[in-house]
């Protein structure tokens, strides 16, 4: 999950795999798959890098448990 903050600054966390796509014109507009609209007061680029984080955490854990189940770990 990542977390964002609308306009009144009240925060919400949002799942970026159901994340259709991000506008700005001018507020930074995120539309869901199932065409949910939130405005939001992150910028398109830290939207993006926290997407990008949150995905390079899922990977690195995955890796971490498949490098776990290997060893035995589990």
């Amino acid at each position: 999950m990542i977390v964002v903050t609308r306009l009144n600054l009240t925060r919400f966390a949002v799942n970026p795999d159901l994340i259709e796509r991000v506008q700005a014109s001018p507020d930074t507009t995120i539309i869901m798959v199932d065409g949910a609209r939130f405005v939001v007061q992150e910028s398109m680029e830290e939207l993006i890098a926290q997407i990008t984080d949150f995905r390079a955490r899922v990977l690195h854990s995955a890796l971490r448990m498949s490098s776990s189940a290997a060893d035995g770990g589990i």
